[in-house]
């Protein structure tokens, strides 16, 4: 009879998803000599609603749970030891019995534009011409590039990573934008034309991060995993997540944020702004990354006195009900 595996990875099954996976797959066998032997670690690639559902924008099927609820489920039922996201899908608040306090290193957080072939002389989406077509699934992006050019329209454009670079090359859009670090994962960063400067386009909140989620008091996987951990990561990702958490972030408002950690001083700024692009709201905040998470929920309580709650109405009529960052909800599943 075949062995059973000694670890299973739980994962989506987009290339994006894969890489990734297979990274973690990678460290574990550098660091765990039996790990490196032939099947001894699975993956187990498990479909998400979000992967089937993709002609409807995410803000109207569910937001970003949607892209690990099934994750969650194998995870508690054991059919899987741990899963690998990209954080910057996963919900702020995590079922009741599991933990994701280990990240990697966190990659470039920035983002790129790609514009089509016969726009590759235009280097950023400023010197777009009126009527030019953008296409973006992101709410945040699609907030941030009308107010760096509100002439443009911005339409849906939704898909894995290759769905998305076949669409451009079909020639529906004149550009798009993608995560960098996600560019490089797949070893594909050659198809960026510009990497877009941070002060134009603030990142999503955990953009760039990959995070193992397992169950909660399981020492056996937390022992195979906690020597590729990132400590700098997860105080950066838990800031910018309790900044999200604080504005209930899993909503239909372009929120982004981005935290760093500069000789031992963590900076952080995020960002709010209208659909349109046309009212944005900013903070900044430093400190002792030991109060990561404190910073980022003082910001978000610093941009909702900023934005006022008008503008932030929006946010209360949200599906998810308000939740504290470090009280996770107890979910059940159908």
């Amino acid at each position: 009879t075949k062995e059973k595996p000694l670890l299973t990875i739980g994962t989506r099954g987009s290339p994006l998803a894969l890489a990734q996976a297979n990274e973690v797959k990678r460290l574990l066998g550098e660091l765990h000599p039996e790990l490196k032997q032939a099947g001894a670690v699975a993956l187990k690639v498990i479909k998400t609603k979000g992967d089937e559902r993709l002609d409807i924008a995410l803000s109207e099927i569910g937001g970003k749970g949607l892209f690990t609820k099934e994750l969650d489920v194998a995870l508690l039922n054991g059919d899987v030891d741990m899963c690998v996201h990209s954080m910057k899908d996963v919900p702020t608040w995590l079922p009741e019995g599991t933990t994701l306090t280990c990240m990697l290193p966190r990659k470039d957080t920035r983002d790129v534009w790609i514009a089509s072939e016969k726009n590759r002389h235009i280097t950023s989406i400023a010197d777009l011409p009126k009527g030019a077509v953008v296409g973006s699934a992101s709410l945040r992006r699609q907030a941030q590039i009308r107010r760096i050019n509100p002439d443009v329209s911005v339409i849906n454009f939704r898909g894995n990573v290759q769905t998305r670079l076949k669409k451009l090359a079909a020639g529906e859009v004149d550009g798009t934008l993608l995560a960098l670090a996600g560019l490089k994962r797949l070893g594909l960063e050659d198809v960026a034309t510009a990497v877009i400067p941070m002060e134009q386009m603030l990142p999503a909140v955990a953009q760039g991060a990959i995070g193992i989620q397992i169950r909660a008091g399981d020492d056996r996987v937390m022992g195979y995993v906690q020597g590729m951990c990132c400590e700098k990561t997860r105080l950066a990702v838990e800031c910018e997540r309790a900044f999200l958490a604080e504005l209930d972030g899993n909503c239909r408002t372009p929120i982004a944020g981005q935290a760093k950690i500069v000789d031992g001083i963590l900076h952080f700024k995020g960002i709010v702004l209208s659909p349109d692009g046309k009212q944005s709201f900013e903070v900044g905040a430093e400190g002792d990354p030991k109060q990561a998470v404190y910073i980022g929920r003082n910001a978000g309580l610093e941009i909702r006195k900023l934005a006022g709650s008008e503008f932030l109405e929006g946010l209360r009529n949200c599906g998810n009900k308000k939740h504290g960052y470090d009280a996770p909800v107890k979910k059940t599943y159908n």
